[in-house]
């Protein structure tokens, strides 16, 4: 029996979330079959199977949050019973010291999933505020003793043996004797119940290991009140007049980011209002382009190519500040990071030394990115090394904003909506197309100068295309 621990899929990852797993108990399983989807705090992560077998159980269930090292899911094939989560504290290190400890030379093993295995120290799980009416904790629980108590070894969780039959049985209804801690129920569930006033500890669970669901809170209301119409995937009844989302995954590293970013470097914003006609002329006649056929061509196009020139022209644009050595550092190759929303949150995946790219191959990258975005698929390695952003509000209908830096980033450009306004030419006010572009950018790094004379060629290279040639 195997048992495949939650590995970490990228730098410093110290938990994820199971989103859906791909297998069930008793299927067949090979050598990197993907068996379950998990969130990271950047992107959803399919998973392939370290081991070739038969699934056993799934030890952890979707929705659930894991630590980077604990056991989700055992593969019987063949060898000795591994050391479950049911196991004694003991056998459970046992398990976990065999699976961090370098095998002998001699002893060949299968290369399988990057990041697999976890490193001696290097998995530090979040502080966790103790609740208020919680029992203060125990040395260590002894073996049969009832209730959810576990041994944590290197941020693994260890269930504690199982009691003898009846031991660690559910009391009765009002018994009293189960805390709303003790309770198995995921925080939504408990939520639910505390907006309905239903005790989670005089319910039985019909979930898997005896979680308490949602169902089952609803069915304590019964026959004493009507069950009120429900929404997927929020609770309302009446009289609740919020809603809690919990953040997690993409969210909440966007928030923490945005946060470091927001009070760590001196933001300055400038504005431009461009006359975005000759783009716009531009983009209709290169959609007319054989080289073009097969990709899609868009303003944003022009945009992204007027920034990689600009950024050719004024180097320091592209740079990031090092705190620690206090120096800047000056960066020769551009990922263009592409701002997207998506139902997961906001994901900045980045073309790769799109410097390089001619126009044709930079539009089909900017395709691949958001089609990739918009289905979910965006892995951590594609919103990783990004220098410089754009961010499209314009397709919100927003003609501007003072967009954030990315976290190692010195400059971030907003292009806003393109419409119809009245502009002055040669002396006559006339209808033109026009955008309102808006530069973030690291005062540390750069200047008012150099933001200034960078925000003025990319508004010169959208009112006359042409320039993109001359100065590249």
């Amino acid at each position: 029996m195997k048992e495949f621990r939650l590995p970490d899929v990228g730098e410093g990852l110290t938990e994820a979330e199971i989103v859906r797993w791909r297998v069930k108990p008793g299927d067949p399983v090979t050598i990197n079959q993907i068996i379950v989807e998990i969130e990271t705090a950047k992107a959803v992560v399919e998973l392939p199977s370290p081991f070739e077998g038969v699934v056993a159980a799934l030890m952890a269930e979707e929705g659930e949050t894991v630590d980077v090292g604990r056991p989700i899911i055992s593969v019987d094939d063949g060898t000795a019973p591994a050391a479950g989560r049911g196991g004694e504290g003991a056998g459970d290190r046992e398990a976990l010291a065999d699976d961090l400890v370098p095998r002998p030379a001699q002893e060949k093993r299968r290369p399988v999933l990057v990041g697999y295995g976890v490193k001696p120290g290097a998995v530090r799980r979040r502080p966790r505020k103790p609740s208020p009416a919680a029992p203060a904790p125990q040395a260590e629980p002894s073996a049969g003793a009832p209730g959810r108590g576990a041994v944590r070894n290197n941020g693994v969780a260890a269930r504690p043996a199982a009691a003898p039959e009846g031991a660690g049985a559910r009391p009765e209804p009002g018994a009293g004797t189960a805390g709303p801690e003790t309770v198995s129920a995921k925080p939504p569930v408990r939520k639910l119940a505390k907006d309905l006033g239903v005790d989670l500890s005089t319910l039985t669970g019909s979930g898997p290991r005896g979680t308490i669901t949602r169902e089952d809170v609803r069915a304590a209301l019964a026959p004493a009140a009507a069950a009120p119409a429900w929404t997927e995937g929020a609770e309302r009844a009446e009289g609740i007049e919020e809603e809690r989302i919990p953040v997690r995954g993409v969210r909440k590293s966007t928030a923490q980011a945005m946060v470091a970013s927001a009070f760590t470097a001196p933001h300055v914003t400038e504005f431009l209002q461009v006359d975005a006609t000759g783009t716009t002329e531009a983009v209709e006649r290169l959609r007319r382009l054989p080289d073009f056929a097969e990709v899609k061509v868009s303003p944003l196009l022009l945009v992204a190519k007027a920034v990689l020139v600009a950024v050719r022209r004024h180097p320091m644009i592209n740079s990031s500040w090092d705190e620690e050595a206090q120096e800047i550092v000056v960066r020769r190759r551009v990922n263009l990071g592409i701002a997207a929303a998506t139902p997961r949150g906001l994901l900045v995946p980045n073309v790769k030394d799109a410097q390089a790219l001619s126009l044709p191959r930079l539009a089909g990258a900017l395709g691949a990115l958001a089609e990739t975005a918009r289905a979910g698929r965006t892995q951590p390695a594609d919103m990783a090394g990004g220098t410089i952003t754009i961010t499209n509000v314009g397709v919100f209908g927003v003609d501007a904003g003072t967009p954030i830096l990315n976290p190692g980033e010195s400059a971030i450009l907003a292009f806003g909506r393109i419409r119809d306004l009245p502009w002055v030419v040669d002396g006559q006010i006339v209808p033109r197309k026009v955008c309102t572009l808006a530069l973030s950018f690291d005062h540390r790094v750069v200047d008012g100068e150099l933001g200034s004379l960078f925000l003025r060629d990319v508004g010169a290279m959208l009112e006359d295309p042409l320039r993109m040639l001359a100065w590249h």
